[in-house]
């Protein structure tokens, strides 16, 4: 125990001359640590900024439902050029008699609805009315089942209202708000959707944002309806729920292979249509997100190599000016190893302060983004550690070389220095 004592005695005072050290130097501390400040603020601030994001993307993208997918003309994906948005543009629509077709032998599935939407539909009632930026979708009964979305009031869209073409509308909770007083009860109440009459049967329950956007800004109506209104000459979008987590990968490939048969893709041909999940999305996303990384990790590291070398030359300046105190320390039974540790500890010491300095600022930093898309702060622990520990090494790294110099002075010598 006595050697541990010993050995814990001779770091804790290497740490209080570290820190003593930096405080009698205090602006050219100051400007030393600034490198590292720079470099470990960059990588946090983007990594929390990307966590913030996927975090965001991965709440809204709920919607999707448990075990389910979605079928769409165009693929989506966060990085696609001029030419392939050309190629989906030019693709043929997914028409309702191939949803049908998918519906009826897409045997895996649990459910399957098909959707129509317009986007910047303007809602009325009783001389109100909403901004004109409403999403109406026209829907299948079973839209609620592969949307995962709840009724919060009133009922949902049923297969007499879907065949018989019903005006009938159920409003998101942005809507509601919107247009109605809290006294008022909506459901039963009609509202207007540019020429057409609606009678409300049902409000959504509340959801979540995505990437700032309000997923509560939308009407459904039944599929039939919407294309009285606004005709059948557009694509459909395909929802498909499988029966289990386990079946989703076999029921996407069934649906593929209903698909390609009905749109008469060739054998061995690209698909024309994009099948799409939650993790595909995710997925997309990190892939999107990595050159990013990539190229402020490089950025970084060139900063922290600068202030590794600023480190490296401020520590040999300081073993200069403290020689004296060097030879001191070693004249009174100081070894060698003592005065690398105390040197050490102080390079490590100034990295860890701007390190500290850089993860809290970044992480200030990243979060602004969680601002503006309205998205709860974060965190990133992991990348909080790394950047100290990274810290460390650099620390470490150039500070070993001013410490052995300072290790390897002659007492006697250096006593002598003035």
């Amino acid at each position: 125990m006595s050697k541990i004592a010993t050995e814990w005695g001779t770091f804790k005072d290497s740490f209080l001359m570290a820190l003593n050290a930096i405080r009698t130097s205090k602006l050219r501390s100051v400007l030393t640590i600034l490198g590292i400040v720079v470099g470990i603020f960059s990588i946090i601030s983007v990594m929390t900024a990307v966590t913030v994001l996927k975090s965001n993307i991965e709440t809204g993208l709920s919607q999707l439902g448990a075990n389910t997918f979605q079928v769409d003309k165009f693929t989506v994906s966060f990085n696609t050029t001029p030419e392939e948005r050309r190629r989906m543009r030019n693709r043929k629509d997914i028409t309702l008699e191939q949803a049908m077709q998918v519906r009826e032998r897409v045997t895996m599935a649990e459910a399957v609805a098909f959707e129509a939407h317009r986007h910047g539909r303007t809602v009325f009632w009783n001389g109100y009315r909403t901004n004109p930026n409403v999403n109406l979708y026209g829907v299948t009964e079973d839209a609620l089942i592969t949307n995962q979305i709840l009724v919060e009031n009133g009922r949902g869209i049923s297969t007499d209202d879907y065949h018989q073409a019903r005006k009938v509308a159920i409003l998101g909770r942005a809507v509601v708000e919107k247009l109605f007083p809290p006294s008022i009860n909506p459901v039963g109440e009609s509202v207007r959707i540019e020429q057409s009459v609606f009678r409300v049967i049902g409000v959504f329950e509340e959801k979540g944002s995505i990437l700032g956007g309000d997923q509560n800004n939308f009407v459904y109506i039944p599929l039939s309806t919407f294309f009285e209104s606004y005709g059948r000459h557009r694509s459909l979008t395909i929802m498909v729920k499988a029966r289990s987590q386990q079946a989703v990968e076999n029921t996407i490939e069934q649906t593929r292979a209903v698909l390609r048969t009905a749109r008469q893709v060739p054998p061995g041909g690209e698909d024309d249509f994009g099948i799409f999940t939650n993790d595909s999305l995710i997925s997309q996303f990190n892939e999107f997100t990595f050159y990013l990384r990539l190229g402020v990790l490089v950025v970084s590291s060139i900063a922290l190599l600068a202030a590794g070398v600023g480190i490296m030359n401020i520590m040999l300046v300081s073993v200069t000016e403290r020689t004296r105190e060097i030879g001191i320390r070693k004249a009174i039974g100081a070894r060698r190893s003592d005065v690398m540790t105390q040197f050490i500890i102080e390079a490590i010491v100034l990295c860890q302060i701007g390190g500290i300095v850089g993860v809290v600022l970044g992480i200030a930093g990243g979060n602004v983004v969680g601002v503006l898309v309205e998205a709860p702060a974060v965190v990133p622990w992991d990348w909080a550690a790394i950047g100290l520990g990274v810290c460390s090494i650099v620390g470490i790294a150039f500070g070993v070389y001013p410490a052995w110099k300072a290790s390897t002075l002659d007492p006697i010598e250096a006593l002598r220095y003035e």
